[in-house]
């Protein structure tokens, strides 16, 4: 540590009894919060014409057996070709395949009715994807969008992707005799490094890499509201390439291997509000691409605001990373509560030498924490391959302030490099308690501490 507190003086802090840690000066600096109206005047929510297009009009019976997925496809197409408004799906159990989501279209689930998905990845067509931050040609998305704008998943009904530890979730390791995703996913990142053009990163049918359950990409004016969704395959809602993106009051319940609640990707401008995690992975997780292909494509995930949100179960509430070899500038967190016997950390920043990039600007306030296993604050730039790559990433500028913690062994976890130490990490106004390890700082530029108590 070069400026600020200590890291002795921090973990003598964090053991000790309660008391104020000691100050240090720094010039006022202006407010980041001063910024968020001006990003949140930015994302606006479709608005869609007063039509309805009831799928139960073209031959869609929700018995829970019969395949409603052409009754979906023509509604969807029909009300695309009027000028757009709401195609409704019927009270009942719903059978589907993919969706394809066209401009102009909010995909309408009423309470009452869940949408269920097929787990036979026949029936999943390969489209272009982004995949653990890397382009290729895939399986479909359970509902995906394509270079579309203004479209929408609306109402109080289900989305159940039914994946378990029968369908989708043994690819992740070949449990069950099930195949395993290794292979595909080692040639897709050796694919990646090489520059492979995307077109000829083939996968899909006969390989096994997991689809995402919502992924609109390259699309602008997105909105998920409402509804609750299960059982994902994957990452569970994944904005890629895509701008004006509101997720608001849903709730996303799956525990399956890498089923990641909220993954914003080289997105920009993105609200996530008032919805309930509680995921097998990182509740919400900020990324910007892997590696090599991050960094061909040179898209920053920017401003993305959180806030509102309850956090349970997951290995991180507001994570960035690790694929941000792109970037991520902006991320306002704010009124959220996390707790869970399950959840590992709070705020999570994970990244590592391959990944490079700059995280920048990331401002948590008013974090209300019951309990985590792992860190209230983490971050880690030696996750996965460590410090192996000549790409060292860049952390700065992340402040928290009024968070307050019931218990954590550690409060504060960094593990930075020596040749890139995480510079600007303030923790304001701020109270940690039932800490059993106190906080691990390695590779910290400069700390500020603001009246900040630790106690156990």
């Amino acid at each position: 540590m070069k400026r600020g507190l200590s890291a002795a003086a921090v973990l003598a802090a964090a053991m000790g009894s309660w008391a104020p840690a000691a100050r240090t000066e720094v010039a006022a600096a202006p407010d980041p919060w001063a910024r968020l109206p001006g990003v949140l005047a930015r994302i606006v929510p479709p608005r869609f014409p007063p039509r309805e297009c009831p799928v139960a009009g073209h031959g869609c019976r929700p018995d829970g057996t019969s395949d409603c997925t052409e009754a979906i496809r023509i509604a969807i197409d029909d009300c695309h070709r009027l000028g757009g408004g709401r195609v409704v799906i019927p009270s009942g159990e719903v059978l589907t395949g993919p969706v394809r989501l066209r401009s102009h279209v909010d995909l309408h689930v009423p309470a009452g009715a869940t949408l269920r998905f097929t787990t036979d990845p026949a029936r999943y067509p390969t489209v272009p994807t982004r995949w653990e931050g890397v382009e290729l040609m895939n399986y479909s998305p359970l509902v995906y969008a394509y270079e579309e704008e203004d479209v929408a998943i609306t109402g109080a009904g289900t989305l159940d992707g039914q994946a378990d530890a029968d369908h989708w979730w043994p690819w992740k390791d070949g449990s069950r005799g099930q195949p395993s995703q290794k292979a595909d996913r080692d040639l897709l990142f050796r694919q990646g490094e090489e520059g492979v053009p995307v077109e000829r990163r083939v996968f899909g049918a006969g390989h096994f890499l997991r689809p995402a359950f919502i992924e609109p990409y390259r699309s602008r004016n997105v909105l998920v509201e409402g509804v609750t969704v299960r059982n994902a395959p994957f990452w569970v809602i994944h904005p890629v390439l895509s701008t004006s993106v509101t997720v608001r009051g849903v709730t996303i319940v799956s525990h399956g291997p890498n089923n990641d609640g909220c993954d914003p990707e080289s997105s920009t401008d993105v609200l996530i509000e008032d919805t309930l995690f509680d995921t097998g992975d990182d509740c919400i997780a900020i990324k910007s691409g892997r590696n090599a292909d991050g960094r061909r494509l040179a898209t920053p995930s920017r401003n993305v605001v959180v806030r509102g949100c309850r956090m349970r179960a997951g290995h991180g509430g507001v994570t960035i990373g690790s694929e941000v070899s792109g970037g991520v500038s902006g991320v306002w967190a704010e009124s959220c509560k996390m707790s869970s016997p399950e959840l590992d950390r709070a705020l999570r920043i994970k990244t590592n030498a391959m990944r490079g990039g700059i995280v920048e600007d990331v401002f948590l306030r008013d974090i209300e924490v019951g309990e985590v296993r792992r860190a209230a604050i983490e971050i880690d730039m030696l996750y996965e391959e460590g410090d192996k790559g000549a790409f060292p990433p860049i952390v700065r500028n992340v402040r928290v302030e009024r968070m307050t913690v019931a218990r954590a062994p550690y409060a504060l976890w960094v593990d930075a490099l020596e040749r890139s130490p995480v510079r600007g990490l303030a923790v304001l106004d701020s109270r940690f308690s039932g800490l059993s390890q106190g906080s691990h700082l390695v590779g910290v530029g400069d700390l500020e501490l603001r009246n900040v108590a630790f106690g156990p």
